[in-house]
């Protein structure tokens, strides 16, 4: 006899009653996918309709994971549920059929492994339930288990691989509840969203479809990005407790160096880190009040820390599936806690909509081609991006009304005037220039403010090459470098003729 000790939320109860109703009424084995946001608790529903299957079904269940976490995760929310399981890993030993559990927990190599070497039963299993369904690497041993009922359960019904949708194995979709339901009856947190733009069309695309981690650490690895990171926690999210996510290893550590040296409580995990020492760090993090970890293709699963209070995306992605992942982080819900900060320092929330939006799952899950297709590329973004500096920068400046720099109009001017498009960035120059000497006294002081105006710089040639039309990223760049030497030089000049 199953027991629970688990109580369902409303929301997850009627999920459950749908779920079975819509087994009744399959004419054949039913191939389903559930939708449910990070943090609405997946785990929790699946291991109920594990219970309820294996009651009313009398046939055994076989849970699909693709991290040890999620395998030890949901191992323990079995437990709670009274299912009679196992966890099956390279040291499980063959059974005897009479001996068989219930319910089967697995990761989807290990099984493939077990599958293959046929010294294991799984005879029996009636229900399949394949956690984080948007992996492509499930699909291997679906064919093993053709008779079984399928539910994949995913926050984000987007395969990872493009060129097996989900929709070509799951022939059903079924959409819980979305996340401004959840945050409205008090389930999940709040987002505080800040902004910060950055200029991306130097990043490379790679063949995942995603940015590669060579351009990313380029970019946010410089000593300009990294101070911009520190200046948004800072403002935003000193003393919380914050994790950072990076897309490469080379910025993760620089972030957490940085932080460290100037006094704050941090650490850099990574995929490289042993059991024991994630372990050590997650338990630090989860004792020491405004802890920050800084990690790298890590804890976007298989994680659960509620006293979360801010999420940095210190990278770009184009994966749905990993902003979602990365953002649920903060959502989790606790006494004291009704929102959390959420910065973004890679433009994600113009590329994918606010978290909490909603988006029309299903036709994510029926036309992923048109939804990938869709999405606003980074120069649609930047096109319409209005840039203003952070004001811990401004205030470093005598007078910061200046930066008030309409690249347009000065455009259109110019134009008027008949006069060679360059001189846009000419004026630009002259203000950036009269800007930095009101606000320094020597040389050295002015060529500092000027690393403080990188991003403004970009923003400025951004806006000016659009107004040119087609124009290559590389000449972008040469524009920027060459505007960057000459008001430096012009720098220069100005205070070794004072001295002179």
């Amino acid at each position: 006899m199953l027991t629970n000790t688990k109580t369902l939320y409303p929301y997850q109860e009627a999920a459950l009653r749908e779920i079975f109703d819509r087994f009744d009424r399959a004419e054949s084995a039913l191939r389903l996918v559930y939708q449910l946001p990070t943090g609405g608790g997946k785990t929790v529903i699946f291991s109920a309709i594990a219970q309820r299957f294996i009651q009313d079904y009398g046939q055994r269940v076989l849970i699909l994971t693709h991290r040890v976490e999620l395998s030890k995760q949901t191992s323990g929310i079995l437990t709670e549920f009274g299912i009679n399981h196992i966890t099956i890993d390279r040291f499980t030993q063959p059974w005897e059929a009479k001996d068989s559990p219930d319910c089967y927990v697995a990761m989807i190599e290990t099984l493939s492994n077990r599958l293959s070497d046929k010294k294991f039963s799984f005879e029996g299993i009636g229900l399949v339930i394949v956690d984080e369904a948007h992996h492509n690497s499930f699909q291997k041993i679906f064919h093993r288990f053709e008779q079984a009922r399928f539910i994949g359960v995913t926050a984000t019904p987007l395969s990872s691989n493009n060129k097996n949708p989900m929709h070509d194995f799951y022939t059903e979709l079924m959409v819980g509840a979305p996340i401004s339901k959840l945050i409205d009856d008090g389930y999940l947190a709040r987002a505080e969203t800040v902004h910060y733009p950055v200029g991306l069309t130097n990043l490379k695309v790679g063949s995942n479809g995603d940015y590669t981690v060579k351009s990313s650490d380029e970019l946010y690895g410089s000593k300009l990005m990294i101070d911009k990171l520190f200046e948004a926690y800072k403002d935003n999210a000193f003393k919380k407790k914050t994790l950072i996510f990076n897309n490469g290893i080379a910025t993760s550590v620089g972030v957490a160096n940085y932080f460290r040296k100037v006094g704050i409580p941090v650490e850099h995990l990574d995929h490289s880190a042993t059991a024991e020492e994630r372990r050590r760090i997650l338990r630090w993090f989860h004792k020491t009040p405004g802890a920050v970890v800084s990690s790298v293709s890590i804890l976007t699963t298989g994680f659960d820390e509620p006293s979360v209070e801010c999420i940095i995306l210190n990278r770009a992605t184009k994966s749905l599936t990993l902003y979602f992942q990365m953002i649920g982080r903060g959502s989790r819900r606790i006494h004291g806690k009704n929102h959390f900060t959420l910065i973004d320092l890679g433009n994600n929330v113009e590329r994918f909509g606010p978290w909490e939006s909603p988006l029309n799952w299903r036709d994510v899950f029926l036309h992923p081609d048109f939804y990938v297709q869709s999405m606003r590329s980074d120069e649609e973004i930047e096109q319409f991006m209005v840039f203003e500096l952070p004001q811990a920068v401004r205030q470093k400046f005598k007078h910061p009304e200046k930066f008030r720099f309409d690249v347009e109009a000065v455009y259109h001017e110019i134009t008027r005037q008949q006069l060679r498009p360059k001189a846009v960035l000419d004026r630009s120059l002259d203000n950036h220039f009269e800007i930095c000497i009101e606000s320094a006294h020597s040389y050295q002081e002015a060529k500092a403010l000027s690393l403080l105006l990188f991003d403004d710089i970009q923003y400025r040639i951004r806006s000016y090459v659009r107004l040119l039309g087609k124009t290559t990223s590389n000449y972008q760049q040469w524009l920027a470098d060459e505007y960057l030497e000459k008001l430096r030089r012009l720098l220069h000049q100005h205070f070794r003729a004072l001295e002179s």
